[in-house]
């Protein structure tokens, strides 16, 4: 007896220590795994049926997935390259590779499926190794490959915007890839001196030396058609240019007169896209610091030339320096108006508007509304030149050496939806024309939502019809070509899901009211079976409802104020109920088949934005 119990003894003391062993592991591993856990601050339990416009937008994040998978198959190798003639130039060259996939990481931020970042990142490796192989002949920038150091050698950036857009929107899907991270603080490095090679930027007069910059710095001498056109190239019988031409030489043409641009240009402040994204990243000061000093440079050159944004600034720092003096000149200028070859007309091509990019990035980082008052008052001083013509009052949209010129009916506009979305002042909201924003000022119709989500499909369809049409082939088929038929479509999704301005492809961040996360993995988006819709907006209030699809199973939602935080969540209001937030995020747990509107009372720009995400900012 004694024998047995001495032999069970030490087998049940084994058996106790491993169980023990066990539950201390489950334990601990629970903690880990919860040390950075979200506590849900309000419950969603009132059953509501499935409104057409939640059912229509999940409907879009899944047929947008599913055309972008076909899309991938079609154009697509196993190395990532896009099956086309590889091109340099404004025609076509290696931003419309890319851009062909620019609002894929987007698409995953807002919810879409996780296919669609893998696909987005093998499609961006390739890109970069693709462009990086591709070398030019006969354009001296590029004969070495047209990027170098993952980076355009040299360009200007309406092109370069286009291209970069996808890498910036990645971080809002996903910012923790090391190799995303260390990719944004070399990019940043290009235009802050801290590589060798490239020196872009001129610290004393605080700009970009040349319209072309890149990873092999600025040119500085006059362009040519050639360095913009691209190498020789039999067009006719093969190649459709999207620009209409149908020789080489009508490509040259288009570009004959592309020639001044030595200093610095509005469309520049597309660079700080960079700065900005490293400073999101890592928070380092060096970044934001970047940014302000060189939006701020142009700030005060706007207000030394009354008003009106510059579109050349001289070496020595002078409003059109480099231009004999004139404000309005160089290569997409207030004065750029050219011949269109293959018509013979005259086309203004004046690109002054992408200053709105930086602006933009200077508000984000500061919360500092001047930059909106800047474009403004550029908005009042060129409407203030208004005349009457033939009856009609003209506003003019360029000016050259005999003044303003190219009047319309329509009063000049340009910005001025992202002017009444930063301030939010009523004054800035009665300069838009009837639209979106107007709505949401007051409270929206969900039939206006349900419409545009309609038509995003029907556009989905559209595009996959036209590339199951394609007749092109990789010999045959320039970038521009997969870029027309690509069916990623976010707009829609982007206005109100987020209450934001969709960006295009220009390199800006996403301006948002709201952003949302799924706790349950860990990752970017709207929950599966999770919609939202915004539906009214102030300067200090969103309204939005949120709704589980699921009849079956809980969802959890964290709802963010900003697409980087950036504005702090003071309360929410539930039915008749408040609940205090003071935070920039909140968990909204949705019972199966639940909906409710909430109505959020937020502090706009309050924070300092960042791309970390809520479980990574101490939220409990």
């Amino acid at each position: 007896m004694w024998l047995l119990v001495f032999v069970l003894y030490p087998i049940e003391m084994i058996a106790m220590r491993n169980t023990l062993l066990i539950l201390v592991s489950f334990l601990v591993s629970t903690c880990l795994a919860t040390t950075n856990a979200l506590a849900t601050d309000l419950v969603i339990d009132s059953p509501m049926p499935a409104p057409t416009w939640a059912v229509l937008e999940r409907q879009l994040l899944e047929a947008n997935a599913r055309a972008c998978e076909e899309f991938y198959q079609r154009y697509v190798d196993s190395r990532g390259y896009l099956l086309c003639v590889e091109r340099w130039g404004g025609d076509d060259g290696p931003d419309d590779a890319i851009e062909c996939f620019a609002d894929w990481p987007l698409l995953v931020a807002l919810g879409g499926d996780d296919s669609l970042l893998k696909l987005y990142k093998q499609a961006w490796e390739g890109h970069l190794r693709q462009y990086t192989e591709a070398k030019t002949t006969k354009v001296e920038i590029a004969r070495d490959g047209m990027y170098f150091e993952e980076f355009p050698v040299s360009f200007d950036w309406v092109h370069n915007g286009e291209g970069i857009t996808a890498f910036i929107f990645q971080g809002l899907a996903d910012a923790r890839d090391e190799t995303y991270v260390t990719r944004a603080r070399r990019f940043a490095g290009l235009y802050m001196n801290e590589d060798p090679r490239a020196r872009n930027y001129d610290p004393e007069h605080r700009i970009i030396r040349s319209l072309f910059n890149g990873s092999r710095g600025p040119l500085m001498r006059e362009a040519t058609a050639l360095d913009w056109a691209g190498d020789p190239i039999d067009v006719a019988g093969r190649f459709k240019p999207l620009h209409g031409e149908g020789s080489y030489k009508q490509m040259l043409a288009h570009f004959k007169d592309y020639n001044d641009i030595v200093g610095d240009h509005p469309q520049n402040l597309s660079a700080t896209s960079l700065a900005t994204t490293a400073y999101l990243l890592t928070g380092e000061e060096k970044y934001r610091r970047w940014v302000l000093d060189y939006v701020d440079a142009w700030v005060q050159r706007m207000a030394d030339n009354g008003g009106i944004i510059p579109t050349n600034i001289g070496l020595d720092g002078t409003i059109g320096g480099a231009c004999d003096g004139k404000w309005y000149g160089g290569v997409y200028g207030w004065g750029f108006s050219v011949v269109v070859p293959q018509t013979g007309e005259i086309a203004h091509r004046n690109t002054h508007h992408l200053a709105l990019v930086g602006l933009g990035h200077a508000l984000l980082l500061s919360g500092d509304q001047k930059y909106a008052d800047a474009w403004r008052t550029q908005i009042k001083a060129i409407n203030g030149n208004a005349k009457v013509i033939d009856g009609q009052t003209m506003y003019p949209r360029m000016y050259g050496d005999d003044g303003w010129y190219a009047y319309t009916p329509r009063p000049y506009s340009s910005g001025a939806q992202q002017v009444y979305y930063w301030s939010m002042n009523p004054e800035d909201l009665r300069r838009l024309p009837r639209s979106t924003w107007r709505a949401l000022a007051r409270g929206l119709n969900p039939q206006v939502a349900e419409n545009s989500f309609r038509g995003d499909l029907k556009r989905i369809e559209r595009q996959l019809a036209a590339m199951r049409d394609d007749k092109t082939t990789p010999e045959s088929r320039l970038a521009d070509d997969p870029l027309a038929l690509n069916p990623a479509t976010v707009s829609s999704l982007v206005q109100f899901t987020l209450g934001g301005l969709y960006p295009g492809h220009t390199s800006s961040v996403v301006h948002s009211r709201l952003r949302y996360f799924d706790p349950a993995r860990r990752r970017s988006g709207l929950p599966e079976d999770v919609a939202a819709l915004v539906e009214r907006l102030t300067a200090d209030e969103v309204t939005v409802t949120l709704i589980n699809l699921n009849s079956h199973e809980p969802r959890d939602v964290v709802v963010q104020g900003g697409s980087y935080a950036e504005h702090q969540c003071q309360q929410v209001t539930l039915g008749d109920r408040g609940y205090k937030i003071d935070s920039p995020h909140f968990v909204a747990r949705l019972a199966p088949g639940a909906g409710a509107q909430l109505t959020i009372t937020m502090k706009r720009y309050a924070n300092q934005p960042t791309l970390a995400w809520p479980w990574e900012n101490g939220h409990e």
